[in-house]
């Protein structure tokens, strides 16, 4: 057989295209079959019928000779409510994140970005979960108070946060360990506060998860755990969070004004450290609720979104440097015009880096982030 022609470079264009074995061999007149057997290899397409591929996915005859052995896997995909995902986006989702991540490894080819830095820890209980917090914001450098932007915290141990444009309402944000982490925002989602406690839930997973397959009750709950302990540290919230016979609305308003975190990310944690009676949290819940809907109203407490920086960092210094702006890196990496716009979100923030953040070093740039 050809092995200029790979069955699973196929497969992953037609999922990032988000279409089945019959919608390709309707674009290209052939049976649903004969599709199959091609990404199977069970059959090899000739030079035209690579070139009507290319066409109908969108992308180079070159991608289909590509093929990288360490292509992700499902298990690596820390998906949340993965039960309630349809199978169609689940895998389009799989598809984008390795896309993302060869574009990543290419990246890695001319830059150097900040080292991988997230600390792991076994956790079997809730005191577990709360140490693994604790020692996280330790090794960190971040002392128990507020944190003011948690996308530069997972950016600065080295993670790329992205988000996928047009799946954002289907699947929830998510985490791809992988050789450079990758982090998935859900961008449907307006409160800055909600945002950031999904960049810890995800943190949390690297932290407690590594080499464990996740989605389940338990993860996901271990997960929400280690963010509101990282976001809200037990002693500094014991502090700000007294007892109380009835609950002071205006007190939660000032510590979500103060850790920029939403309401129902305070109400859990004072029920977690017995801040509120079960009634009493229950109760409240409601009332968020009914009075707040599912966005709480006075978000512009927390200011705006916070947005990715590293990843448009990197591609400023390589299109500054390199000459490769997002149509020479679809190019190298075998897509079409317009490719990544999909796994860089509904627009690309240009963020030029200060003059020092990078020296030049043979045909690799440095590039580092220098955090507030």
């Amino acid at each position: 057989m050809d092995k200029g022609f790979h069955g699973n470079s196929l497969r992953l264009a037609r999922l990032f295209q988000n279409k089945t074995l019959n919608d390709v061999a309707v674009d290209l007149s052939v049976s649903r079959q004969y599709v199959s057997r091609w990404e199977t290899e069970r059959a090899t397409p000739n030079d035209e019928q690579i070139e009507s591929l290319s066409r109908a996915l969108g992308v180079q005859p070159s991608f289909f000779s590509s093929y990288d052995s360490k292509q992700l896997g499902e298990h690596q995909f820390h998906f949340r409510k993965l039960r309630s995902t349809k199978v169609a986006t689940k895998n389009n989702t799989v598809a984008l994140g390795e896309i993302f991540r060869r574009l990543a490894t290419l990246i890695e080819t001319k830059l150097d970005l900040p080292d991988v830095d997230f600390p792991t820890f076994d956790v079997h209980s809730p005191a577990d979960i709360e140490q693994a917090a604790e020692m996280s914001r330790k090794y960190w450098g971040l002392g128990l108070g507020p944190i003011d932007n948690m996308t530069r915290v997972v950016e600065n141990a080295g993670a790329l946060v992205t988000n996928f444009k047009g799946v954002s309402s289907e699947v929830d944000a998510l985490s791809i360990t992988a050789t450079r982490p990758l982090i998935v925002r859900n961008e449907a989602k307006e409160s800055p506060g909600r945002l950031r406690f999904d960049l810890a839930h995800e943190c949390g997973h690297f932290v407690m998860h590594e080499g464990q397959i996740t989605g389940d009750k338990k993860t996901e709950s271990e997960a929400n755990h280690f963010a509101s302990a990282f976001l809200l540290p037990r002693s500094s919230f014991i502090a700000d969070f007294p007892q109380m016979a009835r609950i002071s609305w205006g007190l939660i308003s000032e510590i979500k004004q103060h850790y920029k975190v939403s309401k129902a990310c305070i109400l859990y944690r004072a029920r977690q450290l017995n801040r509120l009676t079960e009634q009493q949290y229950k109760g409240a819940v409601i009332r968020l609720r009914k009075h707040e809907g599912r966005q709480e109203k006075d978000d512009y407490l927390l200011g705006t979104k916070e947005q990715p920086e590293l990843i448009n960092s990197a591609l400023s210094v390589l299109k500054e440097h390199f000459g490769l702006g997002l149509y020479e890196l679809e190019l190298e990496l075998g897509l079409g015009e317009g490719s990544l716009l999909r796994v860089l979100g509904f627009y690309v923030l240009q963020v030029n880096p200060p003059s020092d953040s990078f020296a030049e070093h043979d045909n690799v740039v440095s590039l580092y982030q220098r955090y507030s």
